[in-house]
């Protein structure tokens, strides 16, 4: 569908082309190929090739051994500005590093973008479960801790939107049938977190939680991502649910403006 999608929309300036390249890497894998490439921005190879190539000169690609590439350090340095990263990566960080430090599992912020869901921040040690998360990488709703919370209170009408358009299998537990998923969510929004056992990536397991702002809207999602083998993830609830008031109380304290913005605006006066 992907492909259809892009020959059926094929950019026809340079910067759509360019934008077209640079959005590929926004529909999932870190490391892509030229033909992978230019087959999600609906190119051509010849003109993939160079465009591929100039980016990759400037620093905002990466072409690492094995011939494919990923973003590169110019493009993360100014995306890492924008401020719908840096008002909530501020705000979050110390309740995530709190929580690093009283579970030594993987920790992982995200926000509701577009169908996808967008990782803020992450913090991992030498300890913790291997993840495929990458800080401004997009994953599938239906497969993550995160994305499962933010899917679950997105509006009737976007949700339904996401699960109609289909689920597709990243791993062999992941939900793919859509009345199973609607009832996964229920459980989400009756018990205020989500769980998810080999859904994204075979071996690991994560729990996650809402963030809400001062009007009790829930505007991101932590999460804790832990081995699947032995783990008892409930036990991780209590810490989860410490870190998300926490920040949840800083949110309402210190940010006001649209949900789809962190500014990381002071309010006058708080």
């Amino acid at each position: 569908m992907a492909a259809d999608r892009a020959r059926d929309a094929r950019p026809v300036s340079v910067a759509g082309k360019v934008m077209a390249i640079l959005n590929a890497f926004a529909q999932g894998g870190v490391r892509l190929n030229l033909s992978e490439i230019c087959r999600r921005a609906g190119l051509p190879l010849a003109t993939g090739h160079r465009l591929v190539g100039e980016l990759a000169a400037g620093g905002f690609l990466e072409r690492v051994p094995d011939g494919t590439y990923r973003i590169g350090t110019r493009l993360w340095r100014i995306g890492s500005q924008a401020p719908a990263v840096t008002g909530l990566r501020e705000l979050a960080l110390p309740h995530m590093e709190d929580l690093y430090e009283a579970t030594h599992d993987n920790v992982q912020l995200g926000v509701l973008r577009e169908d996808r869901v967008l990782i803020v921040e992450r913090l991992r040690g030498t300890r913790s479960v291997p993840v495929v998360t990458q800080v401004g990488a997009m994953l599938p709703l239906h497969t993550t801790g995160v994305g499962k919370v933010l899917l679950a209170y997105a509006p009737p009408e976007v949700r339904e939107g996401i699960i109609s358009a289909g689920l597709a299998r990243h791993a062999v537990r992941t939900i793919t049938d859509p009345a199973k998923l609607r009832r996964d969510l229920e459980r989400v929004r009756r018990s205020g977190y989500s769980l998810t056992r080999d859904e994204m990536t075979l071996g690991a397991s994560s729990i996650g939680a809402p963030v809400r702002d001062a009007a009790g809207e829930v505007v991101a999602a932590l999460s804790l991502v832990a081995g699947t083998r032995g783990a008892d993830l409930r036990r991780l609830l209590p810490p989860l649910t410490t870190a998300v008031r926490a920040l949840s109380r800083d949110v309402a304290a210190h940010w006001s403006g649209d949900p789809d913005a962190f500014s990381g605006e002071r309010k006058t006066g708080a």
